[in-house]
């Protein structure tokens, strides 16, 4: 994402100029969900979702802990308002979304974090998301799930 915004966005419309506060300030969100939130939800989804043997310790482990890291964000949109950088929807609110918002399927409440959720449905709200949200093929995983029963199958479904 540093790489596409560096080579393609110049206007800065996503970004921050390289160098600037608001440029370090916009990585050290990337991090944060690239050694964070990524992982932990990442290992939320798989004792939750995918492991064959239901483990209660891990689960609730890398649950409680994806919570923590909810918080953190959630913190962060009380101090800085509508987004985690700036005054503008970045890369850093784009590559906390992609997690942020598949947490019904690692078993978190959203509703938990009452900023994160608002951020979310915002981030949703963009029409250039909704297009994101189709690419290969529209994210009906929500939409086909009326009942949270069914997304143990639907998970068995994904990882074949």
């Amino acid at each position: 994402m540093l790489y596409l915004t560096e080579k393609y966005d110049k206007g800065h419309k996503i970004s921050y100029a390289h160098g600037s506060d608001l440029y370090w300030e916009l990585v050290s969100w990337l991090f944060f969900q690239n050694a964070g939130v990524g992982p932990m939800q990442g290992q939320t989804n798989h004792f939750f979702r995918y492991a064959p043997e239901k483990i209660p310790y891990a689960i609730s482990r890398y649950q409680n802990e994806t919570k923590r890291l909810y918080s953190v964000l959630e913190n962060r949109l009380k101090q800085n308002g509508d987004w985690l950088v700036g005054d503008k929807m970045t890369i850093a609110d784009i590559a906390n979304f992609a997690w942020v918002n598949l947490a019904y399927f690692a078993g978190v409440e959203i509703k938990d974090f009452p900023k994160l959720e608002t951020w979310t449905e915002r981030m949703k709200a963009r029409e250039a998301v909704q297009r994101g949200l189709e690419i290969p093929k529209k994210f009906i995983v929500k939409e086909d799930i009326t009942d949270p029963t069914n997304l143990d199958e639907k998970a068995q479904e994904i990882s074949n």
